[in-house]
């Protein structure tokens, strides 16, 4: 039992002054982000906002799947989602291997065979970006007045550029 000891006793401590309660889940700043699960983005803070301001979605690569779609379709309808950043980042692990490589790796982690998994790797982040941008700006349950843009997050210098 005392492998999460350490998270819960942080949680124990943000509970004692969460200013959440009562709050309807909308995105206050209208914001939705879908960005790449790395640990080295900080996705609130690195655009200036807060917990209660934005949707923030996450998977390998910050790809625009099936599942990141649904959410996204849901934020712009329901959660008051007016812009939705896309965001892919240097030295991503996605973006610097091919899908054989890292399923070789997987296999030699786990020992069992990975071959059959479709990884997403990024071997064109601008175009990928810009594909998963327009993606999205075509979906028929998105509405054209969503705001949508494709950035590249440096996790080197904290600057996030527009590309697409």
């Amino acid at each position: 039992m005392g492998e999460f000891d350490d998270l819960l006793d942080s949680n124990a401590r943000y509970a004692e002054s969460f200013d959440l309660q009562g709050f309807d889940g909308v995105a206050r700043a209208g914001v939705a982000m879908l960005t790449c699960m790395d640990s080295r983005i900080d996705p609130l803070r690195m655009i200036g906002l807060r917990a209660g301001d934005a949707k923030i979605l996450r998977n390998p690569g910050g790809r625009v799947n099936d599942a990141a779609l649904v959410a996204l379709v849901l934020g712009v309808n329901l959660l008051n989602v007016s812009r939705v950043l896309i965001v892919q980042h240097t030295r991503c692990a996605v973006a610097s291997s091919s899908e054989d490589e890292i399923r070789q790796r997987l296999t030699d982690s786990t020992g069992v065979d990975a071959s059959w998994m479709s990884i997403g790797v990024i071997t064109d982040p601008e175009r990928t970006l810009a594909a998963d941008v327009q993606k999205v700006r075509s979906h028929p349950l998105i509405n054209e007045s969503v705001a949508v843009g494709g950035f590249m997050y440096d996790v080197d210098t904290g600057r996030l550029d527009r590309l697409a």
